[in-house]
């Protein structure tokens, strides 16, 4: 009989299965009630609040330093396919902003509906240049990001009401779309909940019937799916509650809601496939769930550790965008392992009268038994070991030529391209700058804590024949204790000129008066900076990490540093494609994905943590199973065929489910999600392929006897903890399950 803690929580489940189902259901209840809440209190803007740009944009936005309100911002309502000059559509606009000054929430809202407002400069700027559309322009007062939604609805309906108003005084044509910042920022956050429900309900059904394909049967086929939904429920639990104590942006939400759904997938899938072996061996159910737990189980422990192991770097950041990912990140993989391993558990002691091993799976289990190595991926071993230098040779160098495009990466803060069209404010965006002359002004900006403009502007004028800059602007008060002035960068907003600039503004900052310099290159200098910063921590605590589980698991010093390596390369081929896709455009018709241009910074962190862990994975996947084989004194060639044998099919089905869940996140409409789900694709297509199947087969077969070596005082060490869960030879195991079934009978 199996023992050992798994073995005992999977047995105590099975049989306690109401208690565990309980206290689940209360759990994805809560979860439920949980995801209203963390919608509604995601930011904006998760820059990091201790760099000197994000502090500049601080400076303005408060009034004072000690104010927890940050500034309304201005809400635009867009009015086209209209004559400004005429009387009824003066009388409405007239009439739209009246209404929209009486709100609590509006502190102005002005529209050039006078007549010979063409005349006047600040109602000339509201006109279009084709004389066919005017604007609404609505000025908030101070507000909270929890009242953003209540605050901005009403004031969205009454401007879209307007188009009705127009079409009921004879003016059908007219049509009106609403922008404007806070618009735009609460537009977004709706998006992404839409791309994420969309995502969730496109990617299960198919994972249940691709399970079905591969159980077979429909209950087997339904526990992973089930404990995904789980999964992802209670893990919006966790999230609010982290809400509390730090910030939490679209990114995080994207990434754990991804992650519970694939990591539960693969999960329930390893475990569900494993007892139906044993059950195929003809143990009894009780036998074969400890039996399943004891060895599945024991890998999905050690996957879920090591998954959270890489993502446990992130906590090293201390950019709170990054280090709250890490925090979630590692709570869903904890969240995922439980959820497998008491629900599942416990659904197949519910459901054990379906859950059964057909004929056919029985015959296979008896030949594998037999140790007779037959089928694709025994035929795929034997052909790597007999080249495999020659096979290991050539997949790294695919991979590294995959990677070249590495070589030019751009990383920058996208705007509005990584945003698509179908959201009204963006659309809206794009017309100011058509129709409006508001195009935006890539600029320098210098935030100085003086009302002496004069002084400002004498320090400024240095500035004027740069060659990097093409206009400076007449320095403004703001707020009553601050200034600010603008230098009109000549080339891109995030370009080399632009950030040696803001690095020379920096070093000769106005005198007297302190000062901090912002701007889209500033944020991004900040950003990377912190970044490198906090990178080597971060390194070091997840490679450690990685190699203490890996060596706790294996036994080995050897296998950690090859597995970590062999991550890094497939890694770089990802990002490769990644760099093929959204920065140089390539099928961008075909794959309809939004051509950015370069990198957010935050985004290769996220893909790279995320696809490294789950790279480890499908490591530990096969190489625990490839160690089973070596602890029953099998050589190492013959271990790795009948490892990959038999979590050939366990790894690439895996991988399949993992791609139609990342492949319906890649599906989204905003840049991040996209930019997300097809690196972590690519990630899991090349590591489940090239990497497993070829790639460690063959470096194994190179090193032979020296993947199992440690120093001896390390393997003293793993001898003495013992971290295996033991089992008994099958036929004690069976004799043991006999008198079982006469003592119950």
């Amino acid at each position: 009989m199996a023992q050992g803690t798994i073995a005992r929580v999977g047995h105590w489940c099975f049989r306690r299965r109401w208690t565990v189902l309980g206290i689940w259901l209360v759990a994805v209840v809560l979860g439920g009630i949980a995801a209203g809440p963390v919608f509604a209190r995601l930011v904006d803007n998760n820059n990091p609040r201790n760099v000197e740009s994000v502090q500049a944009y601080e400076v303005l936005n408060r009034e004072d330093d000690a104010d927890e309100n940050i500034t309304g911002g201005t809400v635009i309502g867009l009015v086209d396919r209209i004559d400004p000059t005429d009387k009824r559509t003066l009388a409405t606009l007239g009439a739209a902003a009246r209404d929209l000054t009486a709100m609590p929430a509006v502190e102005s809202a002005v529209c050039p509906c006078v007549p010979g407002a063409a005349e006047d400069p600040r109602m000339k700027a509201m006109l279009a240049a084709d004389g066919r559309g005017a604007l609404i322009v609505v000025t908030l007062n101070p507000l909270n990001r929890e009242d953003r939604a209540t605050v901005l609805q009403p004031i969205a309906d009454r401007l879209h009401a307007v188009d009705s108003e127009l079409a009921a005084n004879g003016l059908a044509d007219a049509r009106v779309r609403v922008g404007g910042n806070p618009v735009l920022n609460q537009e977004i956050n709706e998006q992404v909940q839409r791309d994420l429900t969309q995502a969730e309900i496109l990617s299960l059904p198919i994972t249940l019937i691709v399970l079905i394909i591969i159980f077979g049967g429909l209950v087997a086929a339904g526990l992973p799916v089930l404990a995904a939904i789980v999964s992802v429920a209670t893990a919006m639990l966790v999230l609010l509650g982290f809400s509390y104590f730090t910030d939490l942006d679209q990114n995080t939400l994207t990434v754990v809601t991804l992650l519970g759904l694939g990591l539960s997938v693969d999960y329930g899938l390893l475990l569900v496939a494993r007892y139906r072996e044993e059950l195929a061996r003809g143990f009894a159910p009780d036998l074969a769930i400890a039996r399943a737990w004891a060895t599945a189980g024991r890998t999905i422990l050690f996957s879920a550790l090591t998954v959270a192991a890489a993502l446990a770097g992130l906590l090293a950041f201390s950019i709170s965008a990054i280090s709250a990912m890490g925090a979630a990140g590692v709570s869903i993989a904890v969240v995922a392992m439980l959820t497998s391993l008491t629900f599942t558990a416990a659904m197949l002691g519910l459901t054990k009268r379906w859950v059964k091993p057909s004929k056919r799976a029985v015959r296979r289990q008896a030949a594998l038994d037999a140790e007779s190595e037959t089928g694709f991926f025994a035929r795929v071993s034997r052909m790597v070991q007999r080249r495999p230098v020659l096979v290991m040779v050539a997949v790294i160098g695919l991979l590294l030529a995959a990677a070249t495009p590495l070589l030019s990466t751009v990383v920058k803060l996208p705007q509005l391209e990584s945003i698509p069209r179908s959201i009204e404010s963006a659309d809206v965006a794009n017309d100011l700058a058509a129709q409006y002359g508001q195009d935006y002004a890539a600029s320098v900006m210098v935030v100085a804590k003086t009302t002496d403009t004069a002084a400002l502007d004498a320090w400024a004028a240095r500035w004027t024949g740069d060659d990097a800059v093409a206009e400076v602007l007449p320095a403004q008060t703001s707020n009553g204790h601050a200034a600010t002035i603008e230098l009109v960068l000549a080339g891109g907003s995030q370009d080399a000129a632009a950030q040696d600039l803001v690095e020379r503004i920096r070093a000769d900052r106005p005198d007297g008066v302190q000062s901090w310099v912002t701007g889209e290159a500033a944020i991004l200098i900040d950003l990377v900076d912190q970044i490198l910063d906090d990178l080597p921590l971060a390194i070091g605590m997840t490679l450690f990490a990685m190699l203490v589980l890996l060596f706790a698991m294996t036994g080995s010093l050897v296998i950690p540093i090859k597995a970590v390596l062999a991550n890094v390369v497939s890694l770089g081929a990802s990002f490769g494609i990644m760099i093929m896709i959204f920065q140089e455009g390539h099928g961008e018709q075909l794959l309809h994905t939004l051509t950015v241009g370069g990198f957010n910074p935050f985004v290769i962190v996220i893909v790279f943590a995320f696809a490294f862990g789950l790279s480890m994975d499908y490591e530990v996947f096969l190489l625990s199973r490839i160690k089973e084989y070596v602890g029953r004194g099998w050589d190492t060639d013959t271990a790795v065929r009948r490892g990959l044998q038999h979590t050939g099919k366990i790894i690439t089905s895996a991988a399949l489910l993992m791609i139609i869940v990342f492949s319906c996140f890649a599906a989204a409409k905003i840049g991040n999600i996209e930019q997300i789900g097809v690196g972590l694709t690519a990630a899991v297509l090349i590591d489940a392929t090239l990497v497993r199947c070829l790639l460690v087969p063959a470096t194994m077969t190179v090193l032979g006897r020296w993947n199992w070596w440690a120093p001896a005082p390390l393997a003293r060490l793993h001898e003495r903890i013992g971290l295996g869960e033991h089992v008994l030879p099958d036929d004690e195991a069976k004799q043991a399950s006999t008198e079982r079934s006469l003592v119950n009978a």
